[in-house]
């Protein structure tokens, strides 16, 4: 049999009807025992001789009233005694367990009520082809599978806790009657129980009061017998099923309600309620209504800790919830769970310390509380009362427009996220996660790219026009974003909603998502777009390789070569552009070369498994003009195999990988767009102008940094003094005095060889000691 297998058991296979599904169907298919299926008590006592408490009934009358467990080593004894042991041995194997008390299990035959599911298969497989599940692959896949495979559904249990069956049946076999009730008042009134007869209330069904209520069988002529309640209660999941007309008392009350949300829009649960609530909605919405209980369903995954096992208080192997969101805050966890594949089916795996929420904080909530927090220390320093920008041909600094082209384009990325429909697996998208890291990337360009590029507009110290646009714009940004990330950071976004007074609405809760189809993105615009992010991906490459070379990003550098076999619209990058790269990289000059095989060499491979499927006749022609090198790259960007006399083949982009070996080591690889590789190369070498410019900007920094160490505010005025024998610092100080005074706001900058401590006393105290420089600052 397909279910005998070596790792479970005792390896003796046998069959106990009584204690096995497997072994009572494959027994009742060969007439074992000879007993009619109707005669459910008599056949019962045969095959399961153990009562309700696991004991042994008087079939077993060597152990009768014994539980099975505490016989076994008589058992054996017995079977010793009758020398029929053929041997005994303790080996490791599986058995099943209860998962809250890890006490044994046993598997026995019981009588139960169904619901004949197997009649309304195939029309709940139909019906689950409308519904949008979340993953799509959960259809046909884990919920398609069950469908497929249902089996009747046993709902009644015997326990004495749960929702009574409302069956009554005569307690005496010759006169047989049985009695299904759809509604209290139907109960009572039938039975005519009145509440002084039993001292209860009687709304309360539930036992031991509902066993209390009796009548006499109307189909007894004797009068003796009596319509009894059977002692069964409902499957839990069959209450859970029925949730959504239980809930309302339908179709008693509530009709036009219930029938006006139903089916419901959306539910999401564990992925393993499959097997569970999505399925029994399923059964009793089929049965009742002919139609799915939900159109929308997101089945997230189970949070497991570092060693992949659910969380249980019996293993202590998670941290307390509050405790993490008296840390954290609930924001952080909220935004993990959403943004993690957990949102979509997979499993997160928790550590007990909350690193991965802290990271949370870091990653996400941090840099939206900077975006906020730089806004508004200069707003109130300048005491600027910035408004949201309706119109982008409002704008006309390049930083403005393109922080404002890449929010909308961020909250419409978002939007398709949730809304978009994917015609590929008939689904509405609800990318939850997808979401989330639009929301991730556009604070990480607002703060490490636009807020960084533009500090010294906000810093100036008089109101000009550019500088009241650079507040609009950062107002109008955290405006939109604020009300599109609210549903996934509602904590945060409403404290900020509230310290910046957003229009009248008054919570962002209450205000609508942001409408952004009267801002239209040019083709401009989306240019705008593209240089600047392909500038951000330059700049990207250029600080890894001083990174791995060691040269710090203050030293400014000669100039960058970028290499590219198709590069017309890198030739073409405006002027603009190539200014903030080369300010943001700090390098003097930047050139473009189309021969790309001087510094790199291309590396082809083949995807063999997806040419197989095109072309699978011309695979050795393939291989051979692989071996030959005999490839080349097209100007529109696209592969050719074959560029002799003969067959060519133009190649699919996922039929192929291109991979460059550059062959310096101040070169790297660089993705220039859409199937366009690029080298590109940093030329490290110093003059003594290149040097003194890096000191200038190593002296910067030492003051800034020794005013946040004094805690000085951003707005206070200072004096510097500096003290060297450095030839060449005292040369950089000359050379770049302006920039210096300006960008630390200085008011004097002296420079000693040689200084009275005394005359200095006031001053706050710091060192450079790679240029052997003492440095003092004192605010005014």
């Amino acid at each position: 049999a397909d279910f005998v297998v070596e790792d479970e058991g005792t390896g003796i296979v046998h069959m106990a009807p009584g204690f096995g599904e497997d072994d009572f169907i494959l027994c009742r298919k060969q007439g074992i025992p000879d007993i009619d299926d109707k005669d459910t008590s008599k056949l019962l006592a045969t095959i399961c001789p153990i009562d309700d408490g696991g004991k042994f009934t008087e079939r077993v009358s060597d152990f009768v009233n014994m539980h099975v467990f505490d016989t076994n080593d008589q058992i054996i004894s017995i079977l010793k005694e009758k020398n029929l042991c053929f041997k005994t041995d303790q080996y490791l194997h599986n058995y099943p367990h209860c998962w809250r008390t890890d006490t044994p299990l046993i598997y026995r035959a019981m009588s139960s009520w169904y619901v004949e599911v197997t009649k309304i298969k195939n029309r709940m497989i139909d019906l689950n082809k409308n519904v949008n599940w979340i993953p799509s692959h959960i259809r046909s896949g884990q919920f398609g599978k069950w469908l497929e495979n249902a089996k009747d559904w046993a709902i009644s249990r015997n326990r004495f806790w749960g929702t009574p069956l409302p069956v009554w049946k005569s307690d005496n076999p010759n006169y047989p009657r049985i009695d299904v009730y759809g509604s209290i008042k139907k109960v009572f009134n039938d039975i005519k129980a009145l509440e002084e007869d039993f001292d209860i209330p009687i709304d309360d069904l539930h036992r031991p009061y509902i066993d209390n209520l009796v009548r006499p069988n109307p189909d007894d002529p004797t009068g003796k017998s009596m319509m009894r309640r059977v002692t069964d209660v409902f499957d839990c999941w069959f209450e859970s099923g029925s949730m959504p007309y239980a809930q309302l008392h339908y179709p008693f009350e509530n009709k036009e309600l219930f029938e006006n949300y139903f089916p419901a829009d959306f539910i999401t649960e564990y992925v393993a309620q499959t097997r569970g609530w999505f399925y029994t909605l399923f059964v009793l919405s089929t049965a009742l209504f002919d139609k799915p209980p939900f159109k929308n369903c997101i089945c997230h995954g189970v949070v497991l800790d570092t060693q992949g096992q659910k969380l249980s208080k019996r293993l202590n192997n998670y941290a307390d919830p509050m405790e993490i969101f008296r840390q954290y805050g609930s924001d952080a966890m909220r935004f993990l769970m959403l943004s993690h594949t957990v949102s979509c089916g997979g499993d997160l795996l928790l550590d007990k310390d909350g690193v991965m929420v802290r990271d949370v904080i870091r990653n996400v909530i941090k840099p939206m509380w900077n975006s906020y927090n730089f806004f508004t220390i200069y707003a109130d320093i300048d005491k600027v009362s910035a408004r949201v920008i309706n119109d982008l041909d409002e704008v006309d600094n390049i930083m403005d427009k393109y922080i404002m082209c890449e929010c909308i384009s961020t909250i419409q990325s978002i939007f398709n996220a949730m809304e978009e429909f994917d015609q590929s697996v008939g689904n509405y998208g609800y990318n939850i996660k997808a979401a989330c890291n639009s929301i991730v990337q556009f604070f990480e360009v607002l703060n490490n790219w636009y807020i960084r590029r533009c500090r010294s507009r906000f810093w100036s110290s008089e109101i000009t026009k550019d500088k009241v646009n650079a507040y609009n714009t950062l107002y109008t940004v955290m405006y939109y974003m604020v009300k599109v990330s609210a549903p996934f950071l509602p904590a945060i976004t409403e404290a900020i909603w509230q310290k910046l007074n957003f229009q009248k609405e008054e919570s962002v809760h209450l205000s609508l998502l942001p409408n952004i189809e009267h801002i239209t993105l040019k083709d401009e615009d989306q240019k705008n777009i593209q240089y600047m992010k392909l500038i951000i991906n330059i700049c990207g490459c250029v600080l890894s390789i001083r990174n791995v070379r060691n040269i710090r990003v203050r030293q400014p550098l000669n100039k960058i070569t970028i290499y590219s076999y198709n590069n017309n619209d890198l030739f073409n990058l405006p002027v603009k552009y190539q200014n903030i790269l080369l300010d943001e990289i700090n390098v003097k000059s930047i050139v473009f070369k189309s021969n790309i095989e001087d510094i790199a060499s291309f590396q082809l491979k083949l995807n063999f498994s997806e040419l197989g499927k095109r072309i699978p006749e011309k695979m050795k022609n393939l291989i051979s003009l692989l071996k030959s090198n005999q490839w080349k790259i097209l100007e529109n960007g696209q592969l050719m195999l074959g560029i002799r006399k003969g067959e060519h083949y133009i190649l699919e982009d996922n039929e192929y990988t291109l991979n460059l070996k550059v062959h310096s080591e101040f070169a790297t690889t660089i993705t220039l767009g859409p199937n366009l590789l690029g080298v590109l190369v940093l030329d490290n070498t110093l003059t003594d102008e290149l040097i003194m410019e890096g000191i200038a900007r190593d002296i910067v920094r030492i003051i800034q940094q020794s005013r946040k160490d004094n805690k000085f505010n951003v707005s206070d005025k200072i004096d510097v003094v500096i003290c060297t024998q450095d030839k060449m610092v005292k040369s950089s100080v000359q050379a770049w005095y302006e920039y210096i005074v300006q960008q630390t706001l200085s008011l004097s900058l002296v420079i000693y060889e040689n200084l009275d401590a005394n005359n200095v006393a006031e001053y706050c105290k710091t060192t450079m000691k790679d240029r052997n420089l003492t440095l003092f600052i004192k605010k005014l």
